[in-house]
């Protein structure tokens, strides 16, 4: 009972109450200690007591992996391309055609110093802590994907929260079936380079 207690709380301080606190103005630099503060503690967790393999599986399923991960994307492309052409049409891959150098930076930066981070929290560190507190794996998977969105709150955007809804369903789906960081990494770094790529990266927070 002390160990659900624990975990209870745990879950509550970092994927509800961090995310709405920062959505109050208070300096830059206490946001960022906390933030690091808090991902020191989930790599410990993770090491430490949940004692995580640090190598990749060697029995990960590429093939379906990469055929599932490309339809959803052809998916996204369809819809975001229509999405921009019709709201923004000077954005329409401006970033990429305009700004390739920094398209090239901010791709890498993000995929490497964003993304894997946000997966070894929302998805390894969630699903290994958690996974025992909500019995019920549909709802496990909407707590996980609603948390993931509340992380974007302080955007204070709408559109936002419903896509990183949708993502964060996505990628929950992805590594309940893989249980591979890696993967849900990878797959993450795709749609949300392709987001920045199409013309809606400004949106998101990123640099333009």
């Amino acid at each position: 009972m002390k160990s659900v207690r624990y975990k209870a709380i745990e879950l509550f301080l970092i994927f509800v109450l961090a995310p709405i606190s920062f959505t109050i103005a208070f300096p830059i630099w206490i946001k960022i200690a906390l933030g690091l503060v808090g991902f020191v503690y989930v790599v410990y967790v993770l090491l430490r007591i949940e004692r995580l393999p640090i190598r990749p599986s060697k029995n990960l399923k590429w093939k379906s992996f990469w055929k599932q991960t490309f339809l959803h994307l052809m998916l996204i492309a369809l819809i975001t391309i229509s999405y921009v052409w019709l709201t923004e049409t000077d954005q329409l891959f401006r970033i990429m055609l305009e700004k390739s150098k920094l398209w090239i930076l901010i791709l890498f930066v993000y995929s490497l110093f964003s993304v894997y981070p946000q997966e070894l929290i929302y998805r390894t560190f969630f699903f290994h802590r958690y996974e025992d507190l909500i019995h019920n794996k549909r709802l496990f998977l909407l707590v996980n994907a609603a948390l993931f969105s509340l992380a974007h709150i302080f955007f204070r955007n709408a559109l936002v929260m419903g896509l990183t809804f949708i993502g964060g369903l996505l990628f929950a789906l992805t590594f309940q079936r893989t249980r591979s960081t890696l993967m849900v990494s990878i797959e993450h770094a795709i749609y949300g380079c392709w987001l920045f790529t199409v013309g809606m990266g400004e949106m998101l927070g990123f640099p333009s």
